[in-house]
């Protein structure tokens, strides 16, 4: 309830007037059942208004910091972290990727909508890079549609290292789901894996449109200091 309330009377409704975001393709995601929505990841904001821009609720795994702050500040932060669909999980150890794993699974198993992120972090040049496997060994372990997802100029109103967003319109495509059955019951083969994500990367290339990079935008973050926006 307090999620219906934030999202389509209080949050949505103040965000589709202030930047009048528009999106395509939403008749793509099912009406029931558990489904992938994997996304390019341009902006912090993405998990934001991919939710406010179709009927079903969207979850997002988010690290548990956002959810342990305390006083005023920290409340702010944890309702809004909710109102957007995230959920908490622990990212920290070596054990951080499995966690992962299983929440999202978890979520699907019930018929609910996960929003995941195959690059694994925000792009820190607006281009698309690499994809991570582990969405590949979600998608074969759930047997769920996955739907490729394109944020379309998130990163232009609210860059890496801006505080508030500029106003101006934000998009979202959304493609028709993509089909990996014939690789069922492979999720073990690291080079299926690779296939998958690499497929699915293509797919959310052709539909953003960005340049394609093919290293980890992890691996470009590290080396690129972030400048005040």
């Amino acid at each position: 309830m307090f999620y219906w309330i934030m999202k389509h009377l209080i949050v949505g409704p103040l965000l589709k007037t202030i930047f009048r975001p528009w999106v395509t393709g939403a008749e793509n995601i099912p009406k029931e059942g558990g489904v992938i929505l994997a996304s390019n990841h341009l902006s912090v904001i993405d998990s934001v208004f991919l939710p406010i821009m179709i009927d079903r609720h969207v979850f997002f795994l988010a690290k548990s910091d956002y959810f342990t702050g305390r006083g005023i500040k920290g409340w702010l932060t944890k309702s809004f972290m909710l109102a957007s669909g995230q959920m908490p999980i622990d990212r920290s150890g070596g054990k951080a990727s499995e966690a992962s794993l299983n929440t999202g699974l978890d979520l699907l198993s019930r018929g609910l909508v996960l929003g995941i992120y195959p690059e694994g972090t925000r792009s820190p040049t607006g281009k698309m890079y690499r994809g991570r496997t582990g969405v590949a060994r979600m998608i074969l372990e759930s047997g769920v549609p996955v739907l490729p997802v394109a944020m379309v100029d998130t990163e232009k109103a609210m860059p890496i290292g801006r505080r508030l967003p500029k106003i101006r319109r934000i998009g979202t495509v959304i493609g028709e789901p993509l089909d990996f059955s014939r690789f069922q019951g492979m999720d073990g083969d690291r080079f299926i894996l690779r296939s998958i994500t690499d497929e699915l990367m293509y797919e959310l290339q052709k539909l953003s449109r960005q340049d394609y990079v093919d290293v980890y935008a992890s691996t470009v973050r590290a080396a690129t200091p972030i400048k005040a926006q």
